[in-house]
């Protein structure tokens, strides 16, 4: 999803509770805050030799140990002004993906895209997903895209 897309649906849901599942019915802490936006470069090379560039924006969520008792969410109108105050300093790259930043005590920090967003009368939920690394250069490789389980990650491959 693009950062303009996801701002259009907090605009379409003005003043509900925002909340963020990062695992099936797990949810970011009603104590999470957007921290942080980030305009992301990547500027790789795979292991088949071929140069790769891409944008893309982070929104990094924690969660503050001081307000564990915390009940209400962040609204979709806090965020928006956040987007907005960070968009005024330093411009965010509205057609690029949005992917979250999250961790806490039991879930590895990852960065994530948004599988799907659902909303009721008073709350807006984000669902986002982990994304499973693979081989770019899969074809030069000779690296199926869905290798066997039984099989080794580098077997018969001309990178590894």
């Amino acid at each position: 999803m693009k950062v303009k897309e996801f701002v259009k649906v907090l605009e379409q849901h003005q003043d509900k509770e925002l909340l963020f599942s990062f695992a099936q019915d797990k949810f970011a802490g009603a104590n999470y805050h957007l921290t942080e936006v980030k305009n992301v470069q990547f500027d790789t090379t795979d292991c088949g030799g071929k140069t790769n560039f891409w944008e893309e924006t982070q929104f990094q969520l924690w969660e503050s140990p001081d307000e564990l008792e915390k009940t209400d969410f962040m609204t979709t109108d806090k965020i928006r002004a956040i987007i907005s105050r960070v968009n005024g300093i330093k411009p965010i790259k509205w057609e690029t993906e949005l992917k979250l930043e999250y961790g806490n005590d039991n879930f590895p920090t990852s960065v994530m895209p948004i599988d799907k967003i659902s909303h009721d009368e008073n709350r807006v939920y984000v669902y986002l997903f982990s994304e499973a690394t693979r081989c770019k250069a899969h074809d030069q490789c000779s690296i199926a895209i869905e290798p066997e389980k039984e099989e080794a990650c580098c077997a018969g491959s001309n990178c590894c």
